[in-house]
């Protein structure tokens, strides 16, 4: 039987910012947040005076998860991604906008990482015990390979021109864990920029988007977590940005153990097993939170030498922590460099 189960949240960016004193605007920054997704959300901005009334922010923000929610949100029964999962092969579904432009990306996704990036891993997430059932026992091997009949782009059937959707095989399940909430937060910024906010922090579930200078006056500040065991919260890292998504993925958050092993929640879908690799997190900086989002998990999955190999291919600015020994060794790539700054902030 599998023990010592850890099922916690995915690594997270730790947001930090100076908004008292010292400030760089006028009027004091607004906040606000709340739930979503199964975890929450924040937004921080600055510089519109009175000009934008922080309920209109608001109601703009929960629109977009709405939207989000309703399409894609695979833990809600009614959501076109539940509706989706539950047809049988050869059922054709239209899908909405959003949704065709998610599953889109993840496609192309696919195609870049030679299939190491998957969304349709569902049925292998279950069985290792990271669906919400949670884990049972530790799979077979002809249970692992039963259900990778059910993984695999290539049992989809897709026409974007009319955004027809249909499964080849039954039991296949589409998983946008890896994109949705970097797409709501990508959302959530085109609806600031429309109201006129331009300086702004907004993060769902660990996923960033920031936007022109933050409270204080300078560059947004945001902290990569340490992984070691016993500095939860602890800085690994440090950036400054703007204008820009990040994301951090990682196997140190959600694992199991078993016969001393540890099983991380990432399964290589070319395998059928969690990953086994000296990778411990990567995390990204890119124009969308979507695609930091989902190549932070795919770069995860190839593990530290494949991953740095195709950031310096695509100029993907990445920074990844592996194992070497006891001792975690940081490795960056050279799209990264413009964005590390030489110490945490204090």
């Amino acid at each position: 039987m599998i023990s010592n189960t850890q099922r916690v949240l995915r690594p997270a960016l730790v947001l930090a910012f100076c908004c008292l004193a010292g400030c760089g605007f006028a009027d004091r920054p607004v906040t606000m947040g709340g739930a979503i997704f199964g975890t929450s959300w924040s937004l921080t901005y600055s510089g519109v005076g009175d000009t934008v009334d922080p309920a209109a922010v608001r109601a703009e923000m929960e629109s977009v998860f709405e939207l989000v929610n309703n399409s894609m949100n695979h833990y809600q029964s009614t959501s076109l991604i539940s509706r989706f999962n539950t047809l049988p092969a050869d059922a054709p579904v239209e899908v909405d906008w959003d949704f065709a432009y998610v599953l889109s990306t993840a496609l192309t996704l696919t195609e870049a990482t030679g299939g190491a990036y998957d969304v349709t891993v569902s049925a292998l997430s279950e069985l290792w015990g990271f669906g919400p059932e949670g884990p049972t026992r530790f799979p077979t091997s002809l249970a692992i390979a039963d259900a990778m009949r059910s993984v695999g782009v290539g049992h989809l059937s897709w026409q974007p021109e009319i955004r027809q959707l249909t499964k080849k095989v039954s039991g296949l399940s589409l998983d946008f864990s890896s994109l949705a909430k970097g797409y709501a937060v990508d959302l959530g910024a085109d609806a600031l920029d429309d109201v006129g906010v331009r300086h702004y922090m907004l993060e769902v579930g660990g996923e960033v988007r920031v936007r022109g200078l933050s409270p204080r006056g300078d560059t947004w500040r945001i902290a990569v977590e340490s992984p070691l065991a016993g500095v939860r919260g602890g800085v690994q890292a440090a950036l400054a940005v703007t204008d820009v998504g990040i994301a951090t993925s990682g196997d140190y958050r959600n694992f199991f153990e078993h016969e001393g092993r540890r099983y991380s929640h990432l399964i290589n879908p070319l395998t059928g097993y969690p990953i086994q690799h000296d990778l411990v997190s990567v995390t990204v900086v890119h124009g969308s939170a979507m695609m930091a989002d989902a190549w932070a998990t795919a770069l995860t999955v190839m593990g530290s030498s494949q991953a740095l190999s195709v950031a310096e291919q695509r100029d993907l600015a990445v920074y990844l922590l592996k194992r070497s020994g006891d001792e975690l060794e940081a490795v960056t790539s050279a799209a990264m460099t413009q964005w590390i700054e030489a110490a945490p902030p204090k």
